[in-house]
């Protein structure tokens, strides 16, 4: 206890005594024992309270021994199942917990992992991937106090997150690894990274980019097929040695039909190679038909047309109609694009079509327009003036961000006949081209695009451009850059996504169940995002019998369903919004690989340098001793006595409260017996 607070006890004791005396003895005739007891509870009472206002404490230490953590961190993937039988690891663990030693020194802690990691007492080797990193950050940050021995039991090889060599731990933490496995460093060729399209068009060539890898040390030769559902499409040897370790091939397939195609990289086997698991791997492609029907609309000759439809087709993707004004509606709605060229009266069905299907167009001017029509029907721009007609030069905008120009620049093209006149446009535009007569930049629009409410619209204000893509040919002996523009300018005008109230995120494959998982983003009616929707996803097998339906869980902004337990294949499902007329439907695949089963060697090295920054040591799993001496031994892991300091009243409130009633209600009674009050 504090002098401090000593001092504040006597001065209470005094307090008390004084008040006491000038209210029972001081100038008091009365004598007797009535007096002395009443002075007393008087005494009690206000000490007491005098001791409630000080409330006095005393601190008391508490001596206790804190071990160190002995941590066992056991590496539960497959891949260990082969490495090691799970008898012979569970009896190294079972005789390091039982030894006494260790149990006087540490407390002993067992954790498992995979993907991520958990407290066990069991080892099961059954998760699909190795986090080694993860496994011992997450333990770096639950273990903060104290001293800790993390002794990890693996093979070494990790399939999943960052690089664990680079992993450094807080000083007060050791890392001692136990290699599991064969160390031998066997002659082994395999398949490394494969890079494809997420989609390919139907007829076009997609790039297929694989890296084959080898280790060894002589020089060898292998031969890559490339299976495209099972149908070779590709072959070629290649040569490998210790130097040239590495070797990417980039191969072009044609997509020939439509649908999720398997693409299957296979490098054939070194004589007496070992491991033949990671000689194959697989990934898929989707191929998609987005054939766009351009038609172009014109009740004249002329050669833009012909040059216009070579271009257009010059991406098999895309296909042109000729149409005259008078075409019917039916004709109309199966067009994806309309093209309409130097339009006149004869195009006012066109228009009233466009009006009510809110679709997109694409205009060109030129001498045979009529403008007074134009004006009058459309609502994009106005041409007003002397509407004279002219040769005018294209300036192009260097600043053009509405899709990539390419290599395509109009320099020394010859110009477009167009009008003189005051253009106005009404929409929110961007230009790519602006005028140039005779030298003077106009800074009128030439060729320029509209949007508003979703639609999207192109207007050229020249004919002729039939010219241009001459020129490009005599410049470049090729149409290349002048067919890009115009197939950029397709893909702008032909792309024109509405937002969906559910939007649906996942991959078109999986390279194993465990990262298979599907979510769902649900909008309300305003498109703000709704928590409170039911969400469900019935799942078919293409090629069992399995179905199912599944609720999705709400993860924050967006639905998930997890389809980790699905087995290996091709899958149809519909998500659906419970009380909504809403759905969508969708195919993946999930693929049989296993990236345990692509290495069979221990990676000793690396456990040895994770040892090394990490004030720890290398050990084989037949060094049980050496490891029991080593944990035993160490001056780092010495238990630590520490105290504890616990602050307490010196005497408890509910004691002093009681006091004061008790002396007060004696005081009370007695005064009310001698007839005191």
């Amino acid at each position: 206890m504090e002098l401090s607070t000593v001092l504040l006890i006597v001065l209470a004791v005094a307090a008390a005594l004084t008040l006491v005396y000038f209210q029972y003895i001081y100038k008091n005739p009365k004598k007797g024992s009535l007096k002395i007891i009443l002075a007393a509870l008087r005494f009690i009472t206000l000490f007491c309270g005098l001791l409630l206002l000080i409330n006095p404490k005393f601190v008391s230490k508490d001596y206790f021994v804190e071990k160190a953590n002995l941590i066992l961190l056991v590496d539960n993937s497959t891949s260990m199942d082969d490495a090691s039988s799970r008898e012979e690891i569970s009896q190294v663990i079972e005789q390091i917990k039982q030894n006494s030693a260790i149990n006087e020194k540490f407390t002993v802690h067992q954790y498992g992992f995979g993907n991520s990691i958990t407290s066990t007492d069991s080892i099961q080797f059954n998760k699909g991937n190795t986090d080694i990193s993860q496994a011992l950050s997450t333990l770096n940050e639950v273990f903060v106090n104290g001293n800790n021995a993390i002794v990890l039991f693996s093979d070494g090889n990790q399939t999943l997150g960052r690089d664990y060599e680079y992993t450094t731990l807080t000083e007060n933490s050791s890392v001692f690894p136990v290699i599991v496995g064969d160390t031998t460093q066997y002659e082994d060729v395999s398949v490394g990274l494969i890079n494809v399209n997420k989609y390919a068009f139907l007829r076009n060539s997609f790039p297929i980019e694989t890296t084959i890898r080898y280790q060894g040390s002589r020089t060898v030769s292998s031969t890559v097929t490339i299976f495209i559902n099972g149908g070779r499409v590709h072959q070629e040897r290649i040569n490998l040695s210790a130097t040239n370790n590495s070797q990417t091939l980039n191969t072009l397939v044609e997509a020939q039909s439509v649908g999720i195609k398997t693409i299957k990289i296979d490098v054939s086997a070194l004589e007496n190679e070992r491991n033949s698991a990671n000689n194959s791997k697989e990934t898929a492609i989707e191929v998609i038909d987005e054939k766009t029907n351009v038609a172009i609309i014109s009740d004249m000759l002329h050669p833009d047309i012909g040059a216009l439809k070579k271009s257009i087709e010059s991406n098999e993707q895309r296909t042109v109609t000729l149409l005259k004004p008078t075409a019917s509606q039916a004709e109309l709605e199966d067009m994806g694009l309309l093209v309409l060229y130097q339009p006149n009266l004869n195009f006012r069905s066109v228009y009233e079509f466009l009006n009510n299907s809110g679709g997109n167009y694409f205009t060109i001017t030129g001498s045979k327009t009529d403008w007074n029509f134009l004006n009058q029907t459309q609502k994009s721009f106005t041409i007003s003036g002397s509407r004279q007609p002219e040769d005018i030069l294209p300036v192009l905008n260097n600043t053009f961000g509405l899709f990539g120009l390419g290599d395509f620049n109009v320099d020394g093209f010859p110009p477009l006949k167009g009008t003189l006149a005051d253009i106005q446009l009404k929409k929110e535009n961007e230009l790519v081209m602006t005028q140039q007569l005779q030298g003077i930049n106009l800074e009128k629009p030439l060729f320029a695009f509209l949007s508003e409410s979703g639609t999207r619209e192109a207007v050229l204000f020249g004919e002729d451009i039939w010219r241009w893509r001459a020129q490009v040919y005599r410049n470049d002996q090729s149409f290349d850059s002048f067919d890009d523009f115009i197939g950029n300018l397709m893909v702008y005008l032909s792309s024109n996504k509405k937002r969906n109230r559910l939007e649906l995120d996942y991959e078109l494959v999986f390279d194993n169940a465990s990262m298979a998982k599907i979510r769902a983003s649900y909008f309300d009616e305003s498109y703000q995002f709704d928590a409170n929707a039911t969400i469900s996803i019935s799942l078919t097998g293409k090629e069992n019998e399995f179905s199912r339906v599944s609720p999705l869980l709400l993860k924050g902004s967006f639905y998930e369903v997890d389809l980790s337990d699905l087995e290996a294949g091709e899958y149809e499902f519909t998500v659906t919004v419970q009380d909504e007329n809403l759905n969508r439907s969708g195919t993946f695949r999930i693929l049989d690989f296993n990236p345990e089963k692509q290495i069979i060697s221990s990676n000793y090295v690396k456990m040895g340098r994770l040892a090394d920054k990490n004030n720890g040591q290398l050990f084989y799993l037949d060094m049980l001793e050496e490891l029991q001496n080593t944990l035993t031994t160490s001056q780092q892991f010495l238990p630590v006595q520490k105290s504890r300091d616990n602050v307490v009243s010196l005497i408890d409130f509910r004691i002093l409260l009681g006091l004061i009633i008790l002396s007060l209600t004696t005081e009370w009674f007695i005064r009310k017996y001698n007839g005191l009050i």
